[in-house]
Order: C-alpha cells, then sequence, then structure tokens
C-alpha cells in the first residue's frame, strides 16, 4: 500500500528562487516514511522497544522539477523489498494534479544499537506495511565509483545541530554539507548519495571534490581517508 503524505512547500523549505531545495525534498521523503511507519504501528516506539533503528545506506533520485514556494503536494511512498537485514522502499512527489515532480529509490539498514550491527527483519514485514511494485525507472547504480581522488576542501567539524535521535548526523544533513561545494546556479536532475560510516559530534570532515561530466562527485570523509558520505551530482 502506497502511503500519501500531502503538504504544502513552506517559505522555509525554499531557496533564493523560491524553489524547494535538495535537502528539504529529502526530508519530506524521510517525513513520510517515518510516518508510514507510525500509522502501521512499527515506528519509533516500536523500534526503540527492541533496540533496532533504521539506517539509510543510499539514495537515488530523479528530479524533473523542484516544487514552489506554497505550491501543494502529495508525497508517496513504499517498501517494496525486504531481505536479510535490508529493506529498500520508493518515494514520489507529485503536484496536486498528478504531474511527477521527483522520483526516489532508497536502501535502509536495520541496525541493533546496542551492538551497532545490523540485524535480519521480522517475517511478514512487507505485509505489514502493505506489498507494492518497484517503481519503474532507471535509477542506476547505487555504489558511487569515486572518478578522481578529488580536490581537499577545508575541514570542519560536526555540530550538535547536524545529529538526530540517533545521536549521529542526520541523513539529509550530509546533503546539506555536500550541497555547499556545488557552483552558483547548479541545479540537479540527477541524484545519488552512499552512507558508509556514521559520523559523530565533535568528528572532523575532510571535504573532496571531484568535477565531472555535468556534474560534480563529493565526499566528506574523516582525517584518516575513509569516507562517511560519497553523493553526486549531475544537472543532465
Amino acid at each position: 500500500m502506497k502511503y500519501e503524505m500531502p503538504a504544502r512547500i513552506r517559505f522555509s523549505e525554499v531557496d533564493q528562487h523560491g524553489k524547494l531545495t535538495l535537502f528539504h525534498l529529502i526530508n519530506y521523503f524521510q517525513d513520510a516514511s517515518t510516518f508510514h511507519g507510525e500509522d502501521v504501528g512499527r515506528g519509533t516506539a516500536w523500534t526503540s522497544e527492541r533496540g533496532v533503528a533504521w539506517v539509510v545506506a543510499g539514495w537515488q533520485l530523479h528530479i524533473r522539477r523542484f516544487p514552489l514556494m506554497s505550491e501543494k503536494v502529495v508525497v508517496r511512498t513504499w517498501p517494496y523489498s525486504f531481505r536479510g537485514f535490508i529493506g529498500a522502499r520508493n518515494y514520489t512527489m507529485e503536484t496536486e494534479d498528478g504531474e511527477l515532480l521527483a522520483a526516489a529509490d532508497s536502501e535502509w539498514v536495520l541496525m541493533d544499537m546496542n551492538k551497532n550491527i545490523p540485524t535480519r527483519v521480522e517475517k511478514g514485514l512487507l505485509e505489514v506495511f502493505g506489498s507494492e511494485e518497484k517503481f519503474q525507472d532507471d535509477f542506476g547504480a547505487r555504489k558511487i565509483a569515486m572518478e578522481g581522488t578529488g580536490e581537499e576542501q577545508e575541514h570542519f567539524t560536526i555540530q550538535e545541530y547536524q545529529l538526530d535521535t540517533n545521536h549521529h548526523v542526520n541523513n539529509g544533513q550530509y546533503i546539506c554539507m555536500a550541497e555547499k561545494y556545488l557552483e552558483e546556479g547548479f541545479v540537479p536532475v540527477h541524484f545519488r548519495a552512499e552512507y558508509k560510516k556514521q559520523a559523530y559530534l565533535g568528528d572532523e570532515i575532510v571535504p573532496k571534490v571531484c568535477k565531472v561530466e555535468g556534474g560534480v562527485q563529493i565526499a566528506l570523509e574523516n582525517t584518516e581517508g575513509e569516507a562517511y558520505f560519497t553523493a553526486e551530482f549531475l544537472n543532465h
């Protein structure tokens, strides 16, 4: 069953041109799946009782148009696969008239938060959420192969406001960090992100930027060269 979340784009969610930002688009998608879990009895209270949490492993987005401030939209989400400790989920954002604005594929890992290791998904979870077919679009490879070492940027330190309820950096915050290295006026139409290592309060981040055809690849690493997060932004 597809979960629906009607919404209206807020002034606080748009850029200087009055368009929804990528960071807030991701937030809409994450909020929709969070509410989906809450409404079927598999929300944060259920996961907390079991000492588990869903941690995103990757995003793949196709963006046709960023909606404008005050525009009414409908966000839809549905899981289409649970295997082992991995869940896969699709998202769409449409106008009230049915215009497709953006579509996403995502992969999540169920983590045992006490042991900090993946744990198997309960049987029958797909039936609890409602089974739906995968969104038919070519989102490309989940893994991002960096096309170079990248140009190192100024280091920065993780702040408290960037953390989520699991006490590590919020999924969307990585995207917000990476967006700072896009050139002025760059509008992504294809976006991929891969989460490799959790960052915590006080961790030092080493950004590296690699220009590629049609866009840019960005890695956020630690001082040992291990990637927390990699992303690819393409404008065609």
